[in-house]
């Protein structure tokens, strides 16, 4: 498993034979690669994990919440609250 980031799907953008959306990624609206992701293509509302500009695979809402949460638990630099 690699490190990725959460992202919800706000909208799947013209051209780029599909395979590009623009992808609310901690509140910043990025330009994410979906075209990994050709036999479960994402819709908007849809939460994606992130790596390196492109989305890797869907998750939940719930998906989303505990990546972010590993995501912050690594950058404290320490395993309590």
């Amino acid at each position: 498993m690699c490190l990725g980031i959460p992202g919800r799907v706000l909208q799947l953008l013209d051209g780029y034979s599909g395979q590009l959306a623009l992808v609310d990624v901690a509140g910043e609206p990025r330009k994410v690669n979906i075209g990994m992701l050709a036999d479960e293509a994402p819709a908007p509302d849809d939460w994606v994990i992130i790596h390196m500009g492109f989305a890797l695979e869907k998750t939940d809402e719930a998906g989303a919440a505990a990546a972010m949460a590993g995501l912050e638990l690594m950058g404290r630099g320490d395993a309590g609250p």
